[in-house]
């Protein structure tokens, strides 16, 4: 089988993990979390980075750390995974829907106005599968209608806006590590900011709204949202080749998009001028947009040992989401697109094998 991915681990992360048991701090405390926390932050741009226990907390705190509660709400692009529109309702307010564009795949600017009202609070643009959200006309209209910016940049560690990585250019940016990203602690999440104030905050909140001069002072109701020494040991390892992997997923797409050149019925994915791509995970639109075509290619690949998953499905279809829409963007895109195998240690090889498989399927 070729898994759609897998994370890079070696003596890097080995040999920093058997220094943390060894050292017998392996909950929520020891060094190897305000190490991780620093360079993250730095990899990112940002003064501050609070690590936390997964992507989805890290979401939420950053909306408590703003203040985003009951009788707000947030506008979200419905092509998105579940947790970005979840987290708002964690904090009582309502997510707001809007379509993606075309050509990114990503939120559309010019659905946000539109869908503003008097409680709306904030905006998360998702960096969806690696491709960076169009942040300039977003901020712009966050400043006009004094909105935060929160970027769910879960996917696209590493990803670039004019030239500037993507989680710092927002109010406050959010990172998933589960084992499928492209660096990996297991499961965690980290939160980056440059306001210090909010990053004390968060990092209260993470901890039980716990003061930092106090011990067991509560002046926040706060949550459990924090990472272990263990898991920031790994993240620390995978920090020292980070640069190398996004490289490597790049070449992984290149040799996709070479490979899928001229294959009429498909569209590659973006790469707008302004953007640089991660990749995280490399997608296939089928111009047919027929769902059925769609999950026959997945079934065939699967049967010839190639693992796959389709699209996200749109937020506004979904029991918890329903009664907003239509929002034909997402839903075409969503219906038509299949991720591919997109680890960083793929070989030619075996893209190759997955392209050829492909165009057999599409008899190209």
């Amino acid at each position: 089988m070729i898994p759609i991915m897998s994370p890079l681990i070696d003596a890097a992360e080995i040999d920093r993990v058997m220094d943390c048991l060894q050292s017998g701090w392996v909950s929520s405390q020891g060094q190897y979390i305000p190490a991780f926390e620093k360079a993250f932050a730095e990899f990112c741009g940002t003064g501050h980075g609070i690590a936390v226990s997964n992507g989805t907390t890290a979401l939420h705190l950053a909306l408590v750390t703003l203040g985003v509660g009951p009788g707000d709400e947030v506008i979200v692009p419905t092509l998105t995974f579940a947790a970005t529109a979840n987290v708002v309702i964690y904090t009582g307010a309502r997510p707001v829907f809007v379509d993606v564009q075309e050509a990114t795949w990503t939120i559309d600017p010019q659905q946000i106005e539109p869908a503003l009202t008097e409680r709306t609070r904030a905006v998360i643009p998702v960096h969806l599968y690696g491709h960076p959200a169009p942040l300039e006309p977003i901020l712009k209209i966050a400043e006009q209608n004094r909105l935060w910016v929160v970027e769910d940049a879960a996917e696209a560690h590493g990803a670039e806006y004019r030239g500037r990585r993507v989680g710092g250019l927002g109010h406050l940016g959010c990172f998933s590590f589960y084992g499928n990203k492209i660096i990996t602690t297991g499961e965690g999440g980290m939160v980056v900011t440059d306001n210090p104030g909010w990053a004390e905050k968060a990092r209260m909140l993470r901890d039980h709204g716990m003061s930092r001069e106090r011990k067991y002072w509560h002046p926040l109701v706060g949550f459990n949202y924090r990472m272990t020494n263990i898991q920031a040991a790994i993240g620390l390892g995978q920090m020292t080749k980070i640069n190398a992997i996004v490289e490597k997923k790049r070449r992984v797409a290149e040799r996709y998009h070479r490979g899928f050149q001229g294959l009429p019925g498909v569209t590659r994915p973006p790469e707008a001028s302004w953007a640089r791509n991660v990749f995280w995970l490399y997608g296939l639109l089928l111009s047919s947009g027929n769902v059925q075509e769609r999950d026959d290619l997945i079934r065939f690949l699967s049967a010839a040992g190639v693992e796959t998953r389709p699209f996200f499905y749109p937020l506004h279809v979904m029991p918890p989401y329903e009664g907003t829409g239509p929002f034909p963007v997402a839903e075409r895109i969503s219906r038509s697109g299949i991720s591919l195998p997109s680890g960083a240690d793929l070989t030619s090889d075996q893209i190759d094998r997955v392209v050829s498989l492909v165009r057999e399927f599409l008899g190209g």
